[in-house]
C-alpha cells in the first residue's frame, strides 16, 4: 500500500486493520469513509462503538451479551426453564436462536479447554455452570460445542463432572462436520442436530 500523507489517517488506517479480517487496503477504505460522512453520522457511528465497552453487560446467569443484567432469554418466562444448552460463545446463541427449533436456556462457556493457547478450566464459565446446575430445576443438559479436538476435550470433561447431578447430558446430532463451529452451520442443520440430540455417553 502507498505511504499515507498524513499521521492522523494513519493512525485510524493502523486501529481499523486491528480488527479481525480488516487488512491495509480495506482499513483505509473504512476511514476515508468515514471522513467524508457528516459529522453527526460519525458521531452516532463512534457512540454506537463507545457503548459497546460502557453499556454492553454479561448476562449474570448465562454470560451472553445484555443490555440488562439479565439477557432477553433468561428473563423471558415462556422459555423452558429446565435445559440448559452449552455453547462456546455469543455467536453460537444467535445461530441456534436462528434456527427457531429451541426454547430452553444457555451457558456461554467463553472458549473451550485449548492447553497449547493457554485456555484451561479455569479460564470458562464452567464453575457458574455447575452452580446453575445445582440451584436451579435442571432436567437436561445439551453440550453443543465445536466438533474439533478443543471442544470434544471440554464435552468429555464437562460430562465427567456433570455426572454427578441428577440430570441427562446430551449432545447435539453429528450432523454438523467434524471440525465446524456452530456460527457457520446452516439453520436447517443445526435445527436438525439440535431436534435429534443424543445423550453423550452413547458417543462417548
Amino acid at each position: 500500500m502507498n505511504q499515507i500523507p498524513s499521521a492522523i489517517l494513519e493512525n485510524a488506517v493502523e486501529a481499523f486493520a486491528t480488527l479481525p479480517g480488516v487488512g491495509n487496503r480495506t482499513a483505509l477504505r473504512y476511514a476515508l469513509h468515514l471522513m467524508q460522512q457528516p459529522d453527526a453520522s460519525v458521531t452516532t457511528f463512534l457512540n454506537a462503538l463507545s457503548r459497546l465497552k460502557t453499556d454492553l453487560h454479561r448476562c449474570s446467569r448465562c454470560h451472553c451479551v445484555s443490555d440488562t443484567e439479565l439477557c432477553p432469554v433468561c428473563s423471558n418466562p415462556k422459555r423452558d426453564q429446565g435445559i440448559i444448552c452449552v455453547v462456546e460463545n455469543i455467536q453460537d446463541v444467535m445461530a441456534i436462536e436462528n434456527t427457531r427449533q429451541y426454547q430452553g436456556l444457555y451457558h456461554v462457556l467463553g472458549g473451550v479447554i485449548s492447553p497449547i493457547d493457554g485456555v484451561g478450566i479455569g479460564d470458562l464459565n464452567i464453575a457458574s455452570l455447575l452452580q446453575r446446575v445445582q440451584q436451579e430445576p435442571v432436567r437436561e443438559v445439551i453440550l453443543a460445542l465445536p466438533t474439533t479436538m478443543e471442544g470434544d476435550t471440554t464435552n468429555y470433561y464437562l460430562n465427567k463432572q456433570l455426572k454427578q447431578f441428577p440430570l441427562q447430558v446430551t449432545t447435539i446430532a453429528r450432523g454438523i462436520a467434524i471440525g465446524d463451529n456452530l456460527e457457520f452451520a446452516d439453520e436447517v442443520t443445526l435445527g436438525r442436530s439440535l431436534l435429534n440430540r443424543v445423550p453423550f455417553d452413547n458417543i462417548a
